[in-house]
């Protein structure tokens, strides 16, 4: 099925829901969905590519090692402000347009930071990174648009284990390319691939115009009511605010104490470390499929209970399998945050399709800022208690988050 017979296809009916995906239709084709897969993740590892590098960054732009975290959650700021600010535009206009000039801006950003030499205007940039890549979140409830309800969780699901897979290679492929360049390389790459990708993106993505005639301060103004009166999406976001405020805070952490003694990592040694967190990936289709056959509360419990977990027997161990635990917990603090991404965009990807985006756009901005709480406070409680208190503040967030849920009525 080409593109253009997916966007005809798709807005042939006169309903808003149906407009975007009919249920008679068999959904997107497989070659357009491994597509839009793999955009996600190219674009979203942006978001990442600094993260182990924060150490020679911050020595780079001379600012203090307490402060280092704030390299990746200036970055996640910035994705907050673009998910609350450019992801509506996504219910007023055309997608593909939208995607692929975004696509182009971010080309810009990441050009501007191999040739930063002072903090704030690298922060900037990589603040810009940020706010541009929001474009996933606009490909991903585009991919849930042209998939007919009873498969939304499968298509959902794929398109976000390339999402994932993004941000969990992202870390290794830019520990590897600093080991053997610097850190400025990766960040030239990737300005290509977004050049790239633009041009490749305009040709096969469908065109999607929204049916909503309000006007952008209209659409702003509405996501303080869809936030006030959507309990799904209050309860879902708290959930994985928790959960990923405990990713951040693990992958923030943890290539700091691997560069420390008695470690000291190279930064080659560091990308395979961080290599393991690619196995989590596999959580996404599972997930989608979970959440398809009406098991999400349950999953989401589990979840939550396998990061929480994840941290606390990092801090049992003898020294000796230290290194062998912490593997593990990053294996299943992924798998469980990246379950828990999945089922929760589950549940909102059946409620109005004309309020997709800016749903979509709630959840990801207010997880987010979980995420930059996370990184910012392992990297304060890192300098201040060393790994027992990371890991006890990592275990805490999930924990939290497990309560909650069990107050759930399902």
């Amino acid at each position: 099925m080409t593109s253009h017979q997916t966007s005809s296809r798709s807005q042939s009916s006169d309903s808003p829901d149906s407009l975007e995906s009919p249920e008679h239709i068999a959904g997107p084709s497989p070659a357009l969905v491994r597509v839009i897969a793999a955009a996600c993740g190219l674009i979203v590892a942006n978001l990442y590519y600094a993260q182990p590098l924060a150490g020679p960054i911050s020595a780079a732009l001379a600012m203090p090692e307490s402060q280092s975290g704030l390299i990746v959650t200036i970055t996640q700021i910035g994705y907050c402000l673009g998910l609350l600010l450019i992801v509506p535009l996504a219910d007023l206009l055309e997608n593909r347009s939208l995607i692929v000039w975004m696509t182009r801006f971010v080309m810009l950003a990441l050009l501007a930071l191999p040739f930063s030499h002072h903090p704030l205007p690298f922060l900037f940039a990589i603040g810009l990174v940020g706010v541009l890549s929001v474009a996933v979140q606009i490909l991903v409830p585009l991919a849930a648009s042209l998939a007919p309800q009873a498969i939304r969780g499968r298509v959902v699901g794929n398109v976000m284990s390339g999402l994932m897979l993004g941000i969990m290679l992202a870390r290794p492929v830019s520990s590897f390319v600093t080991e053997f360049s610097s850190w400025h390389t990766i960040f030239l790459i990737s300005a290509g691939i977004m050049l790239v990708l633009s041009i490749l993106l305009q040709r096969v993505l469908p065109e999607r115009k929204p049916a909503t005639q309000s006007h952008y301060g209209t659409l702003l103004s509405s996501m303080l009511a869809l936030l006030l009166t959507t309990k799904a999406l209050q309860r879902r976001a708290f959930y994985h605010a928790c959960l990923f405020g405990s990713f951040s805070l693990f992958w923030t952490v943890t290539p700091l104490l691997l560069a420390s003694p008695p470690f000291q990592f190279s930064q080659g040694q560091i990308a395979l470390f961080a290599f393991v967190g690619v196995a989590g990936a596999i959580a996404a289709p599972i997930a989608g499929r979970i959440a398809d056959k009406g098991w999400t509360w349950p999953a989401s419990l589990a979840a939550m209970a396998l990061v929480s977990v994840a941290f606390l027997a990092s801090l049992a161990v003898p020294h000796g399998l230290f290194i062998g635990v912490l593997t593990l917990a990053g294996i299943l603090i992924d798998f469980g945050a990246t379950a828990n991404l999945v089922l929760g965009q589950r549940v909102l990807f059946v409620l109005p399709a004309e309020n997709r985006a800016r749903l979509n756009g709630l959840y990801m901005a207010i997880f987010f800022m979980g995420g930059a709480a996370g990184s910012a406070l392992g990297s304060w409680a890192y300098a201040h208690g060393g790994w027992p208190l990371a890991a006890a503040l990592g275990a805490a967030f999930p924990a939290l988050a497990f309560i909650v849920c069990l107050t759930e009525k399902r």
